[in-house]
């Protein structure tokens, strides 16, 4: 991989907001007293404080506002749906355009790390009792910073070389640069939270821990059935991500990539692929674009790089000698609709499954393997959040339900006496 290509690959889309480019935008922020945009952030992160306090200059307490209520404020600030939340509810959207509340998060952060401000801190003294969270991902990592916070002692367990999870090993760097997790990432270590890497936790290994938290995630490949899909050239979308992001040599994607699905994961695959040299890059998606789930932000992006966008067709057929050469497609409501496209790389960025977690822990599944978890509840002193029990959502909802989760956990332990 070329350093061009690689510089490509890491850059960040969007660039952020200036001081004076900021303080503007806070300025137009209309200070109103129910703030619905607090009451559309599912992790409460509470943008009507912290923009009022960027207003009035206090970036620090704007930080801590963030920080203490979502421990991937950095995180959530690149890639958060904040057109269908926050800034969908903001006032201003009825006399021109919403604050900008993703940069001005954003903002605040990097003012964070630039001036290294310390933001949040655990009690020094410790309580008797340890929570394990299996998993280094968003819902971990937030429930680990609140348990933490409450005094508990944490240990999480990642089989990985890094924390992070889809963070690190799932989103394109341009969206979301590594910098930016290790920034968050730091924050939790900050906290006296313990790492374990490398291992693959099994449920006698956490015979020593008075509550656990599972945040696995979703690692399977969801592949269609159809004819060819074990050909050369074939990958699920997480794999893909992974493999060009951690390839210590240089990754091809190949010169025509297929990407198969309509979401965020699906144009950052796309997105992938052309920053990585590919020359033709096209998304099919079965549905409509208005039905998409993916941000149209992304789209938009996808798009301004040259990367072709098809709707309305569904994968049929892989066809190749011993490797993917076409691609034969179906209408999906036009039955009598066919389309064929060439290609040496397809991608299918339709969903992900869960593994086996009755090897990992006690828990009960549903007939799709996802964790039955009502309010973070698993089940004795088992608990679980994150996309191992909603199937796969956004980040910052995996942050709400990792601190629900960790207050059921807390709950938990101080009904058993445990302290």
């Amino acid at each position: 991989m070329s350093k061009v290509v690689k510089a490509k690959y890491t850059a960040e889309a969007v660039a952020g907001f200036t001081h004076r480019t900021a303080m503007e935008e806070a300025a137009r922020c209309l200070l109103c007293h129910d703030a619905p945009c607090s009451q559309g952030c599912p992790a409460g992160t509470d943008p009507a404080k912290f923009i009022r306090s960027i207003r009035f200059r206090n970036v620090k307490g704007a930080a801590e506002t963030i920080r203490e209520n979502n421990v991937l404020g950095g995180t959530c600030a690149r890639v958060c749906p904040y057109d269908r939340l926050c800034e969908e509810a903001c006032s201003r959207c009825g006399i021109d355009k919403p604050i900008q509340i993703g940069l001005l998060q954003r903002y605040a952060i990097e003012q964070e790390k630039l001036f290294k401000m310390k933001t949040l801190k655990a009690p020094e003294k410790k309580k008797a009792a340890k929570a394990a969270c299996i998993g280094a991902g968003p819902a971990s990592l937030a429930a680990a910073a609140e348990l933490a916070k409450a005094g508990y002692k944490v240990t999480i367990f990642e089989r990985e070389e890094k924390a992070g999870g889809v963070l690190t090993y799932g989103i394109v760097p341009s969206r979301l640069p590594q910098a930016v997790v290790d920034h968050d990432i730091a924050q939790v270590k900050g906290l006296g939270i313990k790492f374990e890497f490398g291992k693959a936790v099994k449920a006698a290994d956490l015979d020593d821990y008075d509550a656990v938290f599972v945040g696995t995630g979703l690692w399977g490949a969801n592949l269609p059935k159809i004819d060819g899909i074990d050909k050369a050239g074939v990958y699920a979308a997480v794999d893909f991500l992974k493999e060009a992001r951690t390839k210590k040599t240089a990754f091809d994607p190949g010169k025509k990539v297929l990407v198969v699905g309509g979401g965020d994961v699906a144009v950052d695959c796309a997105v992938t692929a052309k920053l990585l040299g590919a020359e033709d890059v096209k998304i099919v998606y079965r549905r409509t674009l208005e039905e998409a789930p993916g941000n149209m932000t992304e789209f938009q992006y996808a798009l301004s790089l040259g990367i072709g966008i098809t709707t309305g067709m569904a994968p049929a057929a892989i066809n190749g000698s011993s490797k993917v050469e076409t691609v034969d497609f179906k209408g999906f409501r036009d039955e009598a609709a066919k389309l064929t496209l060439s290609a040496d790389t397809i991608v299918f960025a339709t969903g992900q499954t869960p593994e086996d977690m009755e090897a990992i822990a006690p828990v009960k599944v549903t007939e799709k393997g996802m964790i039955k978890a009502p309010k973070g509840k698993a089940g004795g002193k088992y608990f679980a959040a994150g996309d191992i029990v909603n199937g796969g959502k956004t980040v910052v909802e995996a942050v709400a339900a990792g601190k629900e989760a960790a207050a059921a956990m807390i709950a938990y332990l101080e009904a058993k006496g445990v302290k």
